[in-house]
């Protein structure tokens, strides 16, 4: 082809000398804080884009969800591993996202193994709001076992004792989580697993349960935010004011030779 009929040889492709920039140089890591709830409260760090003209990096922080295993939430946690809490960022403190509770579920490998041939499964769900105006989801699941000296193979449940077993959960479950706080509910409900042991000892005249969970907690409904509260729930505003606070040091003074 003669030069001069192809419009495009010859010139420039745009872009070509662009300089190449980390893309990390326009960003600001932050450390996730959990609820004092939690006895490790180190959750990890996440990356935003910096403040640049009408964006603000606060917009773009709050309202993500994170999830994390409740084992990395304490310090010996091995054996709930499997359980997983959702955490919400709430509140900018500094380079501290403030997160407060926003669901809990169960790891999938963990859910799968629980199921056995020759077992009924009982599964219920309620609404529940909490003093403090959460609504929430409660998911609860069991597994019917074999009775002491039984001699048949199999330990279905009637259907009778079905309905009978699922009303008792629904009650149960109202009952534990509408009379105390959010704060309360996740530190003394559903980390120990209390409800789950509730159900399993009032249906033991029914039909004798195991493996009873609380299999999921969805957050439905949530008020407005306090502020103070949420700082009440990370040990205070003077606690979240020392956070990220630059500390002096203390030089030593060279030792005095003895005169001999």
């Amino acid at each position: 082809m003669a030069v001069g009929k192809n419009k495009k040889v010859g010139k420039k492709r745009k872009g070509g000398n662009r300089k190449i920039v980390d893309p990390f140089s326009k960003k600001d890591w932050f450390d996730v804080k959990a609820p004092s709830m939690f006895p490790l409260r180190q959750v990890g760090k996440i990356v935003a884009t910096k403040t640049v003209g009408n964006k603000n990096v606060r917009d773009s922080l709050l309202g993500r969800v994170i999830e994390v295993s409740l084992g990395d939430l304490k310090s010996k946690g091995e054996e709930d591993a499997f359980r997983k809490f959702k955490l919400k960022v709430e509140e900018i403190a500094g380079s501290h996202c403030l997160t407060n509770f926003y669901g809990m579920d169960m790891a999938t490998d963990k859910l799968r193994s629980l199921v056995r041939k020759g077992n009924s499964l009982i599964e219920a769900y309620t609404d529940v709001k909490t003093t403090d105006g959460f609504t929430l989801r409660l998911f609860c699941i069991g597994f019917t076992k074999r009775r002491q000296h039984q001699v048949r193979k199999t330990s279905y449940a009637q259907s009778s004792q079905i309905r009978t077993i699922r009303r008792k959960m629904i009650e149960i479950m109202q009952r534990e989580a509408s009379t105390v706080d959010l704060a309360e509910l996740v530190k003394k409900k559903f980390i120990p697993e209390i409800i789950g042991r509730e159900i399993d000892k009032a249906t033991q005249g029914i039909y004798p349960l195991q493996n009873v969970f609380i299999r999921k907690v969805k957050m439905l409904r949530s008020p407005k935010l306090d502020v103070g509260r949420l700082f009440e729930l990370h040990g205070g505003a003077d606690a979240v004011a020392d956070l990220g606070r630059s500390v002096d040091r203390v030089e030593e003074s060279a030792p005095v030779a003895d005169a001999e």
